[in-house]
């Protein structure tokens, strides 16, 4: 008897959990694909790590408030980097400061000595924010800390030295990126410092001596440079390094953005190809971005799906904010240009259901996908090939008259997503706007992948050429797309797959 009526409470408890985690994320808006917080506030993606199998997501998070707060690491792992698994609080503030952005690094060769017993420690490296001091006018109030783990990241023990790097008198000093520069057999940190990068290096994560300085009259300088990243990627064989450098605000459609540098590193300096600015995602809603490390070959990208013009007033209740998609970064030729290209990571095939795929439709002005299709439900992928370059829109509607319009524009050779009359914009003066990408393919054909969650839609277009990030809040859910052009047009072909929830399983 005893047996039986502890088998059913625990029927009952499984039963609440389950209850719980099915009202928890079907709330108005609540992304269906996007990594976001159960509850409260989330911004910048921190420590990405990849160890054991596990893909380790810390998070600027305020556990008490849907608005920016003193700043924890929240945590969330994953083994495909599509489902996540909520995890324990990993770093707390504490007399230093704020736990605000910062890497991770799997110490490998144990250089910083806290690996015990054959336990390889991971090591995160973040910026520490006093809030008082900044309060009293100092200029040193944020510097640099170190905390490592020897369970896998399930718990940190801060470093009693901390902090491992101070703050020579520069307002803003953080989001230390951490990589291991194996020529010279030293870890370099990449640091934001105001308007340009500051490079360090050290020998043990713990000492850290300055290397030198990049980015004046370089790139845009509308605002303050934040969480930078420094990597390298394959070009035919020839190593190009990347260094990405977020900023705000001062993006291409106003407020925060991702802009990168392609050049070379030797390990002490950062030399630049050229001095243009590019944008990784021309999207308003793509920020703070930076990679995995410990990845091998492949170098995956995640930013906050958000942006500071507005992040704090959106009108979601419980929590605020998610996620973008995990994207595999790539270089590609155009012409004489090398650029940055972006899609979304293989793993994201393990949420869709069987496309649906049609050929050389024609489309006399306008098409419903729905009558097509015979469903267009959202979450959804959607990918378009047109043989030739011509005007078209792909136009979100719903019962309650709000639409979400995602077009090209040839006059232009500009790639556009107007969301003027996308739902509720009343949060935020600069929200209702028609926000433009240039196309930067230089072929007669054109493909357009978009990825369209309940308030989200991720563009990639000519295979990740060109990608914009944008978040919208409808008065009711969309349910009805259509293709639209003045112009006669061929679709090559069409595919179509429904997006299954994250949360589900």
């Amino acid at each position: 008897m005893k047996n039986i009526c502890l088998f059913i409470l625990l029927l009952i408890k499984s039963s609440d959990i389950i209850t719980k985690a099915q009202t928890t994320y079907q709330e108005e808006y609540r992304p269906q694909i996007h990594f976001s917080p159960e509850k409260n506030w989330m911004n910048d993606p921190n420590g990405l790590v990849y160890y054991k199998g596990v893909y380790h997501l810390f998070f600027q998070y305020h556990p008490y408030s849907t608005v920016w707060g003193p700043m924890h690491w929240g945590h969330a792992i994953s083994k495909d980097l599509i489902h996540w698994k909520r995890e324990p609080i990993a770093l707390y503030p504490d007399s230093i400061g704020m736990i605000f952005s910062g890497s991770a690094v799997v110490d490998k060769n144990n250089t910083s000595g806290f690996g015990k017993n054959g336990k390889i420690a991971l090591v995160a490296i973040f910026t520490q924010h006093n809030a008082e001091g900044e309060k009293s006018g100092r200029n040193d109030f944020q510097n640099q800390s170190i905390a490592y783990s020897l369970d896998s990241g399930k718990s940190w023990i801060k470093y009693p030295g901390n902090p491992v790097l101070k703050n020579p008198g520069i307002t803003d000093f953080r989001d230390p990126k951490v990589i291991w520069y194996q020529s010279q057999k030293k870890w370099v940190m990449t640091l934001a410092t105001k308007d340009d990068i500051t490079f360090y290096s050290s020998p043990d994560l713990k000492n850290w001596k300055k290397e030198s300085e990049f980015g004046k009259g370089l790139g845009a300088h509308g605002g303050v440079w934040e969480c930078p990243d420094l990597f390298q990627l394959d070009d035919h064989g020839k190593e190009i390094w990347v260094l990405i450098v977020n900023l705000n605000p001062g993006g291409p459609n106003k407020g925060s953005a991702t802009q990168y540098f392609l050049g070379d590193f030797d390990g002490n300096k950062f030399s630049p190809f050229d001095s243009n600015t590019r944008w990784l995602d021309y999207g308003p809603d793509e920020y703070a971005g930076v990679t995995w490390s410990n990845t091998a070959d492949r170098k995956i990208f995640l930013g906050w799906m958000s942006n500071w013009l507005y992040a704090n007033a959106v009108p979601t209740k419980s929590w605020r904010n998610a996620m973008t998609l995990p994207r595999e970064l790539k270089l590609r030729h155009v012409g004489d240009q090398i650029l940055l290209a972006s899609e979304p990571v293989r793993e994201f095939s393990v949420i869709q259901s069987k496309s649906i795929v049609f050929k050389n439709i024609s489309v006399s002005k306008k098409i419903d996908f729905a009558r097509l299709l015979g469903s267009t439900k959202i979450p959804c992928y959607l990918k378009l090939d047109l043989d030739r370059i011509k005007d078209f829109s792909v136009v979100l509607t719903n019962e309650a008259g709000d639409k979400l319009v995602i077009g090209y524009d040839k006059k232009e050779n500009k790639y556009y997503i107007d969301r003027t009359q996308s739902g509720n914009t009343s949060f935020e003066k600069d929200f209702p706007a028609v926000n433009a990408a240039p196309r930067f393919a230089d072929d007669k054909k054109l493909n357009i992948s978009l990825i369209i969650d309940v308030s989200s839609v991720e563009l990639f277009a000519d295979d990740g050429l060109t990608v914009m990030t944008e978040i919208f809040f409808p008065n009711k859910p969309y349910d009805q797309i259509h293709f639209e052009s003045p112009e006669n047009v061929l679709i090559k072909q069409l595919e179509y797959a429904k997006l299954n929830s994250i949360w589900n399983g």
